[in-house]
């Protein structure tokens, strides 16, 4: 509770400053601590609120980047063909196994609903478990989604 009204607190001060001052900057110095201030407090400023311009220290923004303004180390870990199929065919495997857990709970909640309607159950249980049916073919869904952008 404490650390709630501390963070509210800190986002009033935080917007009573961004109508007062001209820009809020969030500042990092070398070993890593953040400041947020309405002026820079170093070269390693970012502007977080207000018109001022982003100090060209801080980098391009993440849209303006690339793949190739960030290339990968030479060091960096690799894995293996071989490996990076293993895994993907476990991913398969896995995600096949979930599709087939919610479809067998989609059928169980169709049932459940089908029973609950004859036996004239009240309209708040009857859309939980229309609700339960909804999560159900969601998930599905999402699942047949990630099965597709398998390679």
């Amino acid at each position: 509770m404490t650390m709630t009204r501390f963070l509210i607190g800190s986002l009033l001060v935080l917007l009573a400053v961004a109508a007062h001052a001209q820009a809020i900057y969030r500042c990092t110095d070398d070993g890593g601590s953040v400041l947020i201030s309405n002026s820079r407090q170093g070269k390693n400023c970012k502007t977080i609120a207000g018109d001022a311009p982003v100090n060209s220290s801080v980098g391009t923004p993440a849209k303006a980047r690339s793949a190739s303004s960030n290339p990968t180390p030479g060091d960096f870990p690799r894995v293996g063909e071989s490996t990076q199929k293993a895994r993907d065919g476990d991913r398969r495997h896995i995600l096949e196994q979930e599709l087939g857990v919610e479809q067998r709970g989609l059928e169980q909640a169709k049932r459940e609903l089908g029973e609950q309607e004859a036996a004239k159950q009240p309209a708040d249980r009857l859309q939980a478990q229309r609700e339960k049916i909804a999560r159900h073919e969601r998930n599905i869904q999402a699942i047949q989604k990630e099965l597709g952008n398998l390679r």
